[in-house]
């Protein structure tokens, strides 16, 4: 029973993100949207989704609503960020719009 707990743990945690860790992963990474802009904006704003105990989440990180709370009209970039603390304990994913 031990063996298929410590297997299940670990594979919860490669499911989890981009690179992860089991104890803390904090990470940023690139995604874009249109890469012929050479230019990020004057905004910046950030919407994350949150998960605690594999039981709850909540949030939003969607770009498109991101921008519309934020008064962005053009969005000219969009990266994404990572945190994870012991695998199940707490996640979250956020998503960083740039625009104008």
């Amino acid at each position: 029973m031990k063996k298929i707990l410590i297997i299940l743990l670990f594979s919860l945690n490669c499911a989890t993100g981009p690179n992860s860790g089991f104890i803390f992963t904090g990470t940023e990474f690139a995604g874009e949207i249109n890469p012929y802009f050479n230019k990020i904006g004057s905004k910046k704003a950030e919407g994350c989704t949150h998960r605690i105990l594999l039981l709850i989440s909540f949030g939003s990180s969607s770009a498109g609503t991101i921008a519309l709370q934020n008064k962005i009209q053009y969005i000219y970039g969009v990266d994404h960020s990572y945190t994870n603390v012991l695998s199940v304990l707490y996640n979250s994913y956020c998503t960083i719009v740039h625009g104008e």
